[in-house]
């Protein structure tokens, strides 16, 4: 049976019958409850430690951010009331909002804001940048606080409010003081909903309850900015690994809104009368493959292009969407698709579209002895899996020694730490990666984009004229700038393969009929959704 059929049958017949799914004793206190299937598990909640999107989404109910990122990609305060900047750009002042408190009852004060802030800088790409230049960040009363710089940083604002994982969750000082490089144990913070720990399993479920104490701003909510109103009491992110399972829980009403259903399962759902799809994130998501620059033999950038040269992105996007041309466009370059910085400029090999010849020259060229290659997949992930199927086969045809290891992405996620372990101790070459397109519209905290060697993202690639770029774009004053250098980047990006971008499609969500209010964003948005009868 092929595959779309055999998911297409099982899921007339697959429904949960698991004790977490219980319904509520009436209709009134049923409306009062959002059933949601994330993309994947939280195997912990600190936002800050990780990169997980999943980790990012559930933050974003329980903790605020001092700004937040609009529907026009722009950054507008949040918890913060009122900034001032120097005429030299050395010194910021921040004032948050009165009457901001905790879910412990606790009133948010600027040195919760600084402590925050500080273990944020420590993990994220933007705030590393702010450390190297910052002379003093100092809380100066209860709402105020300044941070002080040696030189002037342009993109503070958006540093603050970006989407990027991590964002500047806002915890209280004694949590904010955990080590960076260890994970939090404790859940509070000041946003929407409170985590509800005592019912969290993981593999299972996470619960969040909605916070009396939170204060929503006055303006309408645009995406992470604007007024966070809840309109039900619970949302339950139900953990259902099996996509053909969690359709059948949407069809039978046990769930209420999905993330990220199956593709090939979408159509199935359209039909349904009692069930709404739409694009989740019109900026979509950069797809990849991710490679081990510290491994032999991709230390040599010769083999590197040679892969290059053999990607045929309409495969990966076929296996990934379908033939829908509309959710789908090939990408000879690093940027997001349809956004201000996005360019091809640089080599053409990967715009041929998956020139095998060349690829098999290339790769006799750059003196490829056969090699076993160990190509790390996470079959718990259907676009993980779906590009390591079709990459597998691309490298095979080329003449690579591919040793394909199935596995779940926890797996990966501890194996990929190994950097320069050979395969028969633990090693690895290459594994694939999905970019949310809001991640990709600038090298900001694009951490697949970076190219700094050990101090980087996994993969570890080495490119000074991809630094040099990025630097540059940090201190860039108009949008004329950022193009000019995004050229620049995206060029010495592809000389170099820092990864092997596999093409761009957009993903649906799917919703019951029931539920009103879920919008196209590149988060899940809870506030202003609502639920009937």
């Amino acid at each position: 049976m092929r595959r779309r059929s055999l998911l297409t049958a099982s899921l007339g017949v697959t429904t949960l019958a698991a004790p977490f799914l219980a319904r509520p004793a009436s209709a009134q206190a049923a409306t009062r409850v959002l059933r949601f299937v994330p993309q994947g598990d939280i195997a912990n909640l600190d936002p800050i430690w990780g990169t997980s999107y999943s980790v990012r989404n559930a933050a974003l109910l329980v903790w605020d951010t001092l700004y937040g990122i609009d529907t026009r990609m722009l950054p507008q305060r949040q918890m913060v009331e009122h900034e001032e900047v120097s005429a030299d750009g050395l010194t910021w002042h921040f004032r948050l909002r009165p009457g901001l408190v905790f879910h412990d009852g606790a009133p948010v004060t600027a040195r919760d804001a600084v402590a925050s802030l500080r273990r944020w800088a420590a993990r994220d790409v933007m705030g590393q940048n702010i450390a190297a230049i910052e002379d003093s960040l100092t809380a100066l009363d209860d709402r105020s606080f300044r941070w002080v710089l040696k030189r002037p940083f342009p993109k503070m604002l958006y540093a603050l409010a970006k989407s990027n994982t991590p964002c500047t969750f806002i915890m209280p000082e004694r949590i904010a003081r955990t080590d960076p490089s260890k994970v939090i144990t404790e859940y509070i913070g000041s946003g929407p909903m409170r985590m509800v720990t005592a019912e969290w399993r993981v593999g299972s479920r996470v619960v969040f309850e909605r916070f009396e104490g939170y204060q929503p701003r006055p303006e309408p909510a645009s995406w992470m900015a604007g007024g966070k109103r809840m309109l039900v009491d619970r949302i339950e992110w139900l953990i259902i690994p099996d996509g053909a399972t969690a359709a059948g829980a949407l069809q039978t009403g046990e769930v209420d809104w999905l993330e990220s259903p199956l593709p090939d399962l979408v159509p199935q759902l359209e039909r349904h009368r009692s069930i709404r799809t739409g694009i989740a994130n019109d900026l979509g998501v950069v797809s990849g493959v991710r490679l081990n620059h510290l491994q032999p033999p991709f230390d040599k950038v010769g083999i590197r292009r040679a892969m290059l040269a053999g990607i045929r992105q309409t495969d990966y996007l076929s296996a990934l969407v379908g033939e829908d041309t509309a959710l789908r466009r090939p990408m000879n370059g690093y940027f997001t698709p349809g956004t201000p910085l996005y360019t091809e400029a640089g080599d053409t090999t990967l715009a041929r579209g998956g020139d095998f010849e060349l690829a098999k020259r290339l790769l006799s060229e750059s003196g490829y002895a056969g090699e076993k290659i160990v190509m790390l997949t996470a079959q718990d992930s259907f676009a993980a899996k779906a590009v390591g199927d079709v990459a597998a086969d691309m490298f095979r045809r080329i003449g690579l020694n591919i040793d394909y290891i199935s596995t779940d992405f926890a797996t990966i996620q501890t194996r990929r730490l190994n950097r320069r372990a050979p395969p028969e101790q633990g090693g690895w070459h290459t594994f694939q990666v999905s970019h949310a397109g809001t991640d990709c519209i600038n090298p900001a905290a694009y951490l697949g984009l970076r190219a700094n060697g050990e101090k980087g993202w996994f993969g570890w690639p080495d490119s000074p004229g991809v630094e040099a770029g990025i630097a540059e774009w940090y201190d860039s004053a108009s949008l004329e700038d950022e193009k000019r250098i995004a050229e620049k980047i995206n060029a010495a990006a592809l000389n170099d393969v820092i990864f092997l971008p596999t093409g761009f499609f957009l993903a649906k969500q799917a919703w019951r009929s029931n539920v009103a209010g879920v919008v196209t964003a590149p988060i899940p948005v809870f506030w202003d959704v609502s639920k009937s009868a």
